[in-house]
């Protein structure tokens, strides 16, 4: 079974001709289910899903209170969605329903997550040279070799769908969350159209934040399984720091004859080194037994054969 999930949020004028075009490529496919994920739209996008899915049992509308973002509304769609296979596009026409055949042979010759890559992307530049910087320092960050990691045009096999944590702006970086969990992953160049109607959710702020979320996302893939290798490399630090400070402080004393009184600012910012160096270390070992907890919790067998 096919599961596309789309998130939606103010595309009315893109929803009709979308529907048009999704219904001619599934209807060759045995089993499918199309799930739109309205994000709090206000346009009319709503009213429109809702009469849509009531008429068609392949299609479900979930409806948020409020606009939470994209990669809730992809969540959520993962988590409803019954298809072995998921592909996810955007709602705004520029993805291409077509290259759907395409994505799923590519994936069937081995691969858990293929991507799509605009290689002729139809945006202005004020987009195309952002996302370009941005897909070059992720590739360098993670490691996972594709061009286009924030294409909203992927296709998944269920397990990945299940081992991604989405928040915030996670949803950018799918490709590099699954490449940690040893998925195999590929890309495939898509057809991307100019955008019709509506207006671009775009911002240049997202690059900003996004810079964050990779940080955040490339901490976490290092060292949520064995934290106290950070922790403990800052508590070592310190803890030499100190050793330095306070030597430095005793040679001054013996050597020079300064009394301690004389170097007193340096004295406690020494013994600050140690105490922070000891705090770094706790944090550490706490943080490696919560890990060890979690590893445990965690599904390790992919399958047995």
């Amino acid at each position: 079974m096919i599961s596309v999930v789309i998130p939606v949020f103010n595309e009315i004028g893109s929803l009709p001709e979308l529907v048009d075009q999704l219904k001619p490529v599934l209807e060759f496919m045995k089993e499918w289910e199309i799930l739109f994920v309205d994000d709090g739209s206000s346009d009319g996008s709503t009213e429109f899903l809702t009469k849509l899915s009531e008429n068609d049992e392949n299609i479900t509308l979930i409806q948020f209170h409020r606009n939470y973002g994209k990669s809730a509304a992809l969540a959520e769609g993962f988590k409803l969605a019954k298809g072995q296979y998921l592909i996810t596009m955007d709602a705004d026409l520029q993805d291409d329903p077509a290259e759907f055949p395409n994505l799923i042979k590519k994936l069937e010759d081995g691969y858990d997550l293929v991507s799509g890559w605009k290689k002729k992307r139809m945006d202005p530049i004020s987009k195309r040279y952002p996302s370009k910087l941005f897909n070059f320092v992720t590739r360098l960050m993670t490691g996972v070799k594709i061009h286009d990691f924030n294409c909203g045009l992927k296709i998944y096999r269920k397990a990945v769908v299940n081992s991604l944590d989405l928040y915030g702006g996670r949803h950018r970086y799918i490709p590099a969350l699954a490449g940690h969990n040893k998925f195999r992953i590929s890309e495939i160049v898509v057809n991307h159209r100019p955008r019709v109607h509506g207006v671009t959710k775009y911002g240049g702020s997202r690059l900003f934040h996004g810079f964050f979320d990779l940080v955040t996302i490339i901490f976490m893939n290092r060292y949520t399984q064995q934290p106290l290798h950070l922790f403990g490399f800052f508590g070592l630090f310190c803890g030499f720091a100190s050793f330095g400070v306070e030597s430095y402080v005793l040679w001054k004393k013996l050597y020079l004859h300064h009394s301690f009184y004389e170097h007193l600012a340096l004295m406690l910012f020494g013994a600050m080194l140690f105490i922070l160096g000891l705090w770094f270390f706790s944090i550490g070992l706490i943080a490696e037994m919560i890990s060890r907890w979690s590893q445990e919790q965690e599904p390790r067998i992919k399958q047995v054969v």
